[in-house]
């Protein structure tokens, strides 16, 4: 096997050069507050065990690497890497003087812990690394990952908003599933946690001890959580807010804000998202054991709609398990089923359900997460009551709605956003490995899905290093799933930031708002 050999100096200049249309011609001035909107308050800021949270992430845990907008790695803590000849063993030459926030020494150690930390607690960790054995320290600035077969992934998941290096020192003491509190928000990143007061905001401050000196450029970073569209709305107009994504207003009034003279409207994509949204079936339902049931709900739903009305267009129809936002995974084979009330009633008759007096035929529990428009709820629970299907929605705060689906399983129908992110092996993997079937874990394998076929493809294309049997492998997998039906895959939102006219840098690379921001600034 050929051995690829990463040198960060190279991969820098060319960073750099992809970069360079947006830098200023200037160095960029230090001062400012930037205020930055969430639609939920997340459990924890840390992505270490919460895929909720890499917007805030990297603000306060630095990764090995970052990436530029095309995905090529970049030195963070790690300064150059190399990969040996068999393919099973990554080499890190890591920083000399970083700190952390608590002013405790960055070393080896602390990789080896992260990296193993995430393996066991976070809900793509099990996939991505699971082809790790152990992480070896020869030294306090050298960290060495082993594998036991090869990860053709595995540079890439390795930013901070997916896989944070956290201080061995405070985290060796706290449980793998528990959210870290902001006593444990201690890292190595450009912004240090300040306050953090629930249900409000949370105030990040410049780290003046930041290895990537003379940044961070801000001096403040508030956090502010506003799970009402209409208030996030009046608070842009108003000029208290200067940043958000994810839609932070409602879709209904993009084109205003497109002419706004101090807000802009970015639809960039970025490699990190891979934007899904789908619905999980709970297969320990018996009445979805049924697959005519769960083909049923498939017909009733007609996708372009849903683009069309709750999207606003700013959404593309995604009828697979990858996402079309991931061009070079995503099998266009794949399509919706047909969009036809009659075959769904058809189903349902065959599967034994007839309709009662009332014109029902029996009850779901709908639930959704809340970082989804709860449009797309309601657009779904009217759908389902056209062929009989009483679906009861409940609107959950985040805690409650991971609690409900992920630890208590109290759902039939969970309405999800699994981002695919960057690659199928850490984005999808997680949401159909039977081997990630773990009550309590947040986005895992809510449906309880089990086929071996697919567990036998997902794993090969996992260790598959040729670019196109991996593509062959996951084609196959989508093919699978899709007549298997655990899910009904729905959409792929675009991205949609709304962002002050005069902040540069917010979104450099491949992690999109999931960046440090310690090169945002503003400017007069």
């Amino acid at each position: 096997m050929k051995s690829p050999v990463f040198k960060a100096a190279a991969a820098l200049l060319v960073g750099a050069a992809l970069l360079a249309p947006a830098a200023e011609a200037q160095q960029p001035k230090h001062g400012g507050t930037l205020r930055f909107v969430m639609k939920y308050e997340p459990p924890t800021l840390s992505a270490l065990n919460n895929t909720s949270t890499p917007t805030t992430s990297a603000k306060v845990w630095d990764g090995l690497v970052t990436y530029d907008a095309d995905l090529k790695p970049l030195p963070m803590l790690a300064t150059s890497w190399s990969l040996s000849p068999d393919g099973l063993q990554y080499t890190f030459s890591l920083r000399e003087g970083v700190t952390f926030h608590d002013g405790k020494p960055f070393t080896s150690a602390d990789v080896a812990f992260s990296i193993l930390r995430l393996k066991a607690g976070h809900p793509r960790g099990r996939g991505t690394f699971a082809n790790v054995t152990e992480v070896k320290t020869p030294d306090a600035k050298t960290a060495v990952i082993v594998l036991s077969k090869p990860s053709p992934y595995l540079m890439v998941a390795l930013g901070p908003s997916e896989s944070p290096i956290v201080p061995k020192h405070v985290f060796e003491s706290f449980d793998v599933a528990t959210p870290p509190g902001p006593p444990q928000h201690i890292g190595t990143g450009p912004f240090v946690l300040k306050e953090w007061v629930r249900g409000s905001h949370a105030v990040l401050d410049r780290n003046p001890n930041y290895w990537d000196k003379p940044k961070p450029y801000l001096d403040r970073v508030i956090v502010r959580f506003m799970p009402d569209a209409a208030a996030r709305a009046a608070a842009f107009e108003a000029g208290d807010l200067d940043l958000g994504g994810l839609a932070p207003v409602p879709l209904s009034d993009m084109e205003r804000y497109k002419n706004h003279p101090r807000l802009a409207v970015d639809t960039r994509s970025f490699a990190y998202t891979g934007a899904q949204n789908q619905i999980f079936f709970n297969l320990d339902t018996p009445i979805l054991k049924e697959k005519k049931v769960r083909e049923a709900i498939a017909h009733a739903l007609d996708l372009q709609a849903i683009v069309d009305t709750v999207f606003y267009g700013y959404a593309k129809v995604s009828p697979s398990p990858i996402s079309v936002a991931l061009s070079t995974w995503y099998d266009p084979a794949v399509q919706p089923r047909k969009f036809d009330v009659n075959i769904a009633n058809k189903l349902l008759d065959e599967a034994g359900h007839p309709r009662a007096a009332n014109g029902m035929r029996f009850p779901l529990r709908l639930l959704f997460n809340p970082f989804i428009d709860a449009r797309l709820a309601e657009f779904v629970r009217q759908s389902l009551r056209r062929v009989g299907i009483d679906a009861t929605t409940q609107n959950l705060e985040f805690g409650a709605y991971v609690k409900g689906v992920y630890t208590d399983r109290a759902f039939d129908l969970t309405i999800e956003s699994l981002t695919n992110v960057f690659d199928p092996t850490v984005g999808v993997q997680r949401g159909y490995w039977s081997k990630n079937f773990r009550v309590g874990l947040p986005f895992s394998n809510s449906a309880h899905y089990e086929n071996p076929e697919v567990d036998r493809l997902l794993e090969a294309a996992a260790v598959e290093v040729d670019p196109a049997k991996r593509k062959e492998l996951f084609s196959q997998f989508q093919r699978i799933v899709h007549a298997d039906v655990p899910s009904v895959d729905l959409v792929s939102p675009l991205e949609v930031i709304i962002a002050n006219k005069k902040i540069r840098n917010y979104a450099r690379g491949a992690e999109g708002l999931g960046d440090n921001f310690s090169d945002v600034h503003f400017v007069d």
